[in-house]
């Protein structure tokens, strides 16, 4: 149970639904309320479709790519944590959100489902590197369909918080966005050095 707990704790920071908010209203400023619910849900159903494959195939991947678990642990460990600088000090990087030139581009595009909103919004580096450690370091049936479910879970979450943005940050403002990231972010960070560490473990143990 306590690592099913860990396990959506991570997906459900790196994902970021409320932060991703304030970001589909930017991208879907100008469209109806049918149209944002159709970015939404395509985006929502695109993003979970990558993240499945890494899943489900992401000891095959790293198995072709000649990759130890404990050395993804640390490199994803790594990433997470850069990511987690990123969330404590509310600032918008290549990990988390679009680049300049790639905000210019979706700002011209009318489906904004595939990019930038399911790649690299919602599956991000920082999501596609969680999923594969989770499938990798798992084999336990219960615990691998636990895991299946609260990946699920978030992805649900996920739209919500698409589906709801503007209510969303009526009540939460942009203040109260960056506060409540700022507070995953450190959580995000404790949890990225516990990869490293475990990893460091495991590739001296081997």
């Amino acid at each position: 149970m306590e690592v099913l707990f860990n396990t959506f704790v991570v997906l459900f920071i790196v994902i970021d639904p409320v932060g991703l908010a304030p970001m589909f209203l930017w991208l879907t400023l100008c469209g109806t309320a049918a149209y944002q619910r159709k970015m939404a849900i395509r985006g929502t159903a695109l993003a979970s479709g990558m993240l499945l494959v890494f899943f489900f195939f992401g000891d095959a991947l790293l198995a072709a790519l000649g990759i130890g678990l404990p050395a993804f642990r640390i490199a994803g460990g790594a990433l997470l944590f850069l990511l987690a600088i990123d969330m404590v000090f509310a600032r918008q990087s290549g990990l988390r959100s679009t680049t300049t030139r790639e905000q210019e581009e979706a700002e011209h595009k009318e489906d904004i489902s595939v990019f930038p909103l399911a790649f690299p919004l919602i599956a991000g580096p920082g999501a596609l590197t969680t999923v594969l450690l989770m499938s990798s370091s798992w084999k336990e049936p219960v615990v691998f369909a636990g895991m299946l479910a609260v990946l699920l879970l978030v992805l649900g979450m996920t739209l919500l918080s698409l589906l709801w943005a503007g209510i969303l940050l009526r009540f939460l403002g942009e203040t109260g966005t960056n506060v409540i990231s700022r507070l995953f972010g450190l959580v995000l960070a404790a949890l990225a050095v516990q990869y490293i560490l475990d990893g460091l473990r495991s590739a001296w143990a081997g």
